[in-house]
């Protein structure tokens, strides 16, 4: 829903450009020549017009928002307070309940004098990474029985520079601790870390103004929403409406996560998926072109990393990747090569299957229909082409067939479908109602736009059911969430992503903002933002859900509802559900697959809880040995139960390891797909049951 706010308010804002820049003296230091110019306080002063007159929230720029600002800058620059002593904080805080104000008056100097602090503080600490680095890493004695706090969000800020050179000796110990049980030389690890600090020193030599007014621009459009951005002349080149950092090169989306690269989930389709060898929660820390130098990105933008991400079509990038199934303090990393391409419609084209069930003694055929992203060529659709390819002319061509196959029922698997084109999932809905509403969009002035279906009679009206996951999300949730209120469909598998906003992008005299301006609610009036579509029978999840969705993002806007768009209908499912879960229960209490993602998920819940790790070898290692046995026997109990070969090691096995519901095994195979077709056969034998009585 890409839309632009009228011109006249644009207009309206850039006619603060005449304000005057009240330009403060700083202190003498090597970056004085970054200094706001006249573009970048105007753009400014539009952003907070933008923010207040048209953010969905519409929340005041008062001193309240000020602290967030304040606390949300510190955050971007220093996130375990690893450079900012407590004299610079008591420094700055003489501005806390100041920042609405400085920019209500295009005054940027403040955020830009935190910014250059920083730059100081950053260069005391790569030049003391450098010169303990210097003294030669097998000089350092990994005998000592010490340890190193990894969580330090919450921590006091330093006392002085000798406590920051106390924590920094601690980190670059535990960075050669890393690499060392990894595998790698001592000459190896020395130059590894040396190019990577020089590197870090060039780039923070290259720091522009551009840098800074971004960081803290977004600073504070980001206290209104996760989704809210300013992105500069460069970055509005690089980044989709969505600001989802989707590579068209690799199909990956990216965030930041302290010094790495994470990936958050992969494009359907698109060749980081189709590699097999690159999962959601995996770390990217080195980039390459083609057989070129592998350049090392630890703690390098995101922005940065993009760039060398992104290359033409048909040439090869090679990523090193730390894999999100190591052990927490292990990095190890293997080596990926995928040839860049944009993601193929037909490629994400919805498919169908038929899995064969044994039931209650009988069997049965059960239709499952994959649609991996919710697509439209808009180009033939305008161009009248009556052979358009559309999410749903697919999903009504495989029903049709599967009808023919007389199916017993259809399973329409949303797994990792982050979303689309909305006007997909307002049409797909109405394949499966007779008519009405599907979605709601409420807009910042309170006004409410009903989407509808009013083609008439469903077209599939049989048993069915729908499977999501914590990476469905977007479109995948107006789905599925209408299908819920609908009471048309069983939703099984885990809590969906949770991202129920609409976003705009407002050009500027300088770089664009991308801003909140709506939110999507059901047709039961519940919005899908923060909380997602909650399933009728939840499956143990294969990701962190505090790691990943909505509800991991700071400043996520809350879940509410609004007047429903329907009168609530009889729920057909309501008077079984405690019996199909006890009976979902009891089969998978002991189903591999199902034990498999409970036991690794508990495991790596209780190894977050570990915020310290030891800086001594022997320990570490042990630590280390233990975890790994612990997933080694995990894996092989599953492999056992399923009558596959067992595994000598876990660190070697091809990623064989992944997610179950991540890896592409036959639907037969599928523990989740067949789980999905035993509840829906409960639900049909239950309610056949009832029927005759």
């Amino acid at each position: 829903m890409k839309r632009f706010l009228p011109c006249t308010t644009l207009a309206l804002i850039l006619g603060l450009s005449a304000l005057p820049l009240q330009a403060k003296v700083s202190p003498q230091n090597s970056w004085d020549a970054l200094q706001p110019d006249r573009e970048q306080v105007v753009a400014s002063l539009n952003v907070v017009e933008l923010l207040k007159r048209h953010h969905y929230n519409k929340p005041p720029l008062n001193d309240e928002r000020s602290v967030k600002i304040y606390e949300g800058y510190l955050k971007m620059l220093d996130p375990a307070r690893m450079y900012f002593t407590a004299g610079d904080i008591a420094e700055f805080d003489r501005w806390r309940t100041k920042f609405d104000d400085f920019l209500k008056n295009g005054d940027l100097e403040p955020g830009f004098s935190i910014y250059k602090r920083y730059l100081d503080r950053l260069k005391q600490r790569m030049d003391y990474a450098l010169a303990q680095l210097n003294k030669g890493v097998d000089s350092i004695d990994f005998g000592v029985d010490e340890d190193m706090e990894l969580d330090r969000e919450k921590a006091a800020w330093a006392k002085d520079s000798a406590a920051l050179d106390e924590l920094w000796r601690k980190k670059v110990k535990d960075e050669v601790l890393r690499l060392k049980i990894a595998g790698k030389e001592t000459k190896a690890i020395q130059d590894l870390l040396v190019k990577r600090y020089k590197r870090q020193y060039a780039r923070l030599e290259q720091t522009r103004a551009e840098d800074i007014f971004q960081t803290y621009i977004n600073a504070f459009a980001q206290t209104y929403d996760p989704h809210t951005n300013y992105l500069s002349p460069d970055n509005a080149e690089n980044f989709d409406i969505n600001m989802s950092l989707s590579l068209e090169g690799i199909g990956a989306v990216l965030q930041s996560d302290a010094d790495h690269t994470k990936v958050v989930r992969l494009v359907p389709a698109g060749p980081a998926e189709k590699s097999k060898q690159i999962a959601p929660s995996d770390k990217i820390v080195g980039v390459a072109q083609d057989n070129g130098e592998m350049v090392d990105v630890i703690g390098w933008r995101l922005d940065e990393v993009v760039k060398l991400i992104r290359g033409p079509k048909g040439s090869r990038v090679r990523l090193e990747v730390i894999p999100a199934s190591n052990a927490p303090n292990d990095d190890s990393s293997k080596i990926v090569s995928i040839t860049r391409e944009a993601v193929k419609l037909e490629e994400q084209a919805a498919k169908k299957s038929v899995i064969d069930i044994d039931h209650e003694g009988h069997r049965y055929k059960l239709g499952i229909i994959e649609v991996p992203a919710f697509y439209l060529d808009f180009k033939a659709y305008r161009a009248g082409d009556p052979e358009y390819k559309s999410t749903t002319r697919d999903v009504k061509r495989l029903l049709s067939e599967l009808q023919k196959e007389d199916v017993d029922g259809v399973v329409i698997d949303l797994r990792n479908n982050g979303g689309g084109s909305l006007q997909e999932a307002t049409e797909l809905t109405g394949l499966f109602i007779d008519q009405g509403p599907t979605v709601l969009v409420r807009n910042s002035d309170g006004r409410v736009d009903v989407l509808a279906d009013d083609e008439g009679k469903a077209y599939y009206k049989g048993p069915m059911a729908v499977l999501v996951n914590r990476l469905s999300a977007s479109a995948s949730e107006i789905f599925a969430g209408a299908m819920q209120d609908y009471h048309r469909a069983l939703i099984l598998g885990g809590q969906t992503f949770g991202k129920g906003t609409v976003q705009t992008i407002q050009p500027l005299n300088h770089g664009e903002l991308k801003l909140t301006l709506a939110k999507f609610y059901r047709v039961s009036g519940q919005s899908t933002q923060h909380q997602g579509v909650i399933p009728d029978i939840e499956y143990p999840a294969t990701v962190d859900t505090k790691e990943i969705g909505e509800s991991a993002l700071p400043e996520a806007m809350p879940w509410d509802s609004i007047r429903p768009a329907i009168k609530p209908a009889n729920d057909p499912f309501k008077p079984f559900l405690d019996q199909l879960k006890s009976r979902h229960d009891a089969r998978t209490q002991s189903n591999p697959d199902f034990v498999f993602s409970r036991d690794r998920l508990a495991l790596a819940q209780k190894l977050m809880h570990e915020t310290a790790v030891s800086l001594n070898e022997a320990k570490r290692r042990a630590q280390q040995t233990e975890i790994e046995n612990q997933q080694l026997a995990m894996e092989n109990a599953r492999r056992k139960a399923k009558g596959e070969p067992l595994l000598k090691e876990l660190k070697k096995e091809d990623e064989d390891a992944l997610p179950v519901e991540e890896e592409k095994t036959k639907p037969q195979d599928d523990a989740y797909l067949t789980e999905s077709g035993q509840i829906l056969l409960d639900y049909v034998a239950l309610d056949t049951k009832m029927a005759k009585h």
